[in-house]
């Protein structure tokens, strides 16, 4: 079998010895393409569920703390990697001179197969779902193809499908969008990294303006008597908590273990993609200096921001509500309308415009969001097909020196992964929820994020020992203490979802296993 050396073969366009990449990405870029691909729509969205799901205030707060310290130590760890091999492509060379090969394809298969391409679909459409508050005519609803229903199947036990098939105003949005910004980002890195910065100072700054015009503008002193008089309260759902049979405290830890580990679907996902910039390192300037720096900027700011956010919530609105109730504050933050918290808070601030400022502020944030994926996520899939281990022309590059087929390959895949829509019936307030058939696959691949979280973490530990004497500009702080730690949670959590969700799990981790039958597929191509 050839060595990961013998696949690695160098494309004929890097012969020439002409640069691949430019280095277009200064200090500024790099962080802002941190922040950008980490703020979409999900801070404003997914305190509802975690607040359902925690029954708690003080561990609404937990949940964001949790996401926050591994957010900032994967950062931390990442920096030491980026560091040290400031290549095109992140987290799949960091695993691929680690771990192997083998793992650092199956990072990267995944990622072009649902977390990357999945999370720009989600986030497209969501463009397209908040650009209905202002034209009407774009709706999930108003079916331009379609649609054609798809049923539930339910093999091994396991529910599929249960979605509509065609292309509807809504979804058309996104996809548009997508297209748009994967054709912009072919004119050259400085191009991309031009919109991501305009539109990362203005979804951080609106974030910002939220928090602020939090702690000035006249707050909901009941629900803030309510929430905060209450803070720690522990009200655990019967199957998380109770005693265990000596009758002490250890059953309530582990219950709240639990909840938070659920919890963790929601705030992760909200908080990811900060690893995006690793991808583009071979285009970052002074990368052993501006790479590291980076994380820690951008994902110090965005967690403080936040958590801040999750305060003014619970500062506006009551933690309970009436789920049948119209008025934003009688619904509280649980059952905030289509789980809008972001937007009943300013609604409670400002009266009917609030749902307006909300609605320019998300796309915004999506914009941006979608374009630092989509300009990153390209050149993981460019160092794979340099590796041998991916479709040949994407590891080449146009005249601008961007890996151009590696972003049309990423948009055609994305686009479709837009087009399939789930509808979901609440039972207690009968709203009909259309979504992005990748919510599902969400579910499924949470555990492989986790699993790939964990192999990065080890990656910094393994690079340790088998390259001692490498360069490392940065050191990751509290080595090895604290990515143990971090590690050990992440295996925790990875725990827990087996546990509670055996199918969605396993989903996940078969996704991640297609994979490995393709990558020795490639391998046997590249040395035929």
């Amino acid at each position: 079998m050839p060595s990961s050396a013998e696949v690695r073969t160098t494309p004929p366009q890097a012969a020439s010895g002409a640069p691949e990449l430019v280095k277009g990405l200064g200090l500024t870029s790099a962080t802002t393409l941190v922040m950008g691909s980490m703020i979409g729509s999900g801070i404003f969205i997914v305190s509802a569920e975690i607040a359902r799901e925690v029954n708690s205030p003080a561990l609404l707060i937990g949940a964001w703390l949790v996401t926050g310290f591994m957010t900032i130590v994967g950062a931390l760890s990442y920096g030491e990697l980026a560091a040290m091999m400031p290549k095109a492509g992140g987290q799949y060379v960091y695993l691929r001179e680690s771990l192997g090969s083998l793992w650092g394809f199956l990072y990267g298969w995944t990622l072009f197969l649902v977390i990357q391409t999945g999370t720009v679909a989600a986030v497209g459409v969501a463009f397209g779902k908040f650009l209905g508050h202002f034209f009407p005519s774009v709706s999930a609803t108003h079916w331009l193809i379609g649609p054609f229903h798809v049923g539930v199947a339910q093999p091994f036990g396991i529910a599929l499908g249960g979605m509509d098939m065609g292309l509807n105003t809504q979804n058309l949005a996104g996809i548009i969008i997508v297209v748009f910004l994967t054709w912009l980002n072919v004119f050259g890195i400085k191009t991309g990294a031009a919109v991501q910065n305009v539109f990362t100072i203005a979804k951080v700054s609106a974030l910002a303006a939220l928090v602020l015009a939090g702690i000035f503008v006249a707050r909901n002193a009941h629900a803030a008597a309510a929430n905060y008089g209450n803070f720690w309260r522990l009200n655990l759902p019967h199957s998380a908590g109770g005693a265990d049979a000596a009758g002490n405290l250890l059953g309530p830890f582990v219950g709240v273990l639990t909840i938070l580990a659920v919890a963790q679907v929601g705030s992760l996902f909200s908080a990811d993609a900060w690893n995006n910039v690793t991808f583009t390192a071979g285009e970052v300037k002074d990368p052993r200096r501006n790479l590291p720096l980076s994380l820690a900027i951008g994902t110090g700011v965005v967690i403080l921001l936040y958590i801040a956010a999750n305060f003014i919530y619970l500062a506006h609105l009551p933690f309970d509500g009436n789920p049948a109730a119209t008025d934003v504050v009688a619904r509280g933050i649980k059952y905030a309308a289509s789980d809008r918290v972001g937007t009943a808070v300013l609604q409670q601030m400002f009266g009917s415009s609030g749902a307006g400022l909300m609605a320019i502020a998300i796309l915004i944030s999506t914009f941006g969001c979608c374009n630092g994926l989509i300009l990153s996520g390209a050149r993981v899939y460019y160092a794979m097909a340099r590796d041998r281990l991916f479709f040949q022309k994407i590891a080449t590059t146009n005249r601008f020196r961007v890996p151009a087929a590696a972003l049309v390959a990423q948009g055609i895949w994305t686009a479709l992964l837009a087009l399939p829509r789930t509808v979901t019936i609440n039972a207690a307030t009968h709203e009909v929820t259309y979504g992005n058939v990748y919510n599902q696959l969400l579910e499924y691949i949470v555990s492989a994020d986790l699993l790939f979280y964990v192999l990065m973490i080890a990656a910094l530990m393994v690079l340790r020992h088998k390259r001692p004497t490498a360069e490392r500009p940065y050191r990751t702080w509290g080595y090895p203490f604290v990515p143990i730690i971090s590690i050990l949670l992440a295996g925790l959590l990875m725990v827990d979802l087996a546990f509670l969700a055996p199918a969605t799990s396993g989903i996940g981790m078969l996704i991640v296993l297609t994979g490995v039958p393709v990558y020795f597929l490639w391998r046997r191509l590249a040395v035929a």
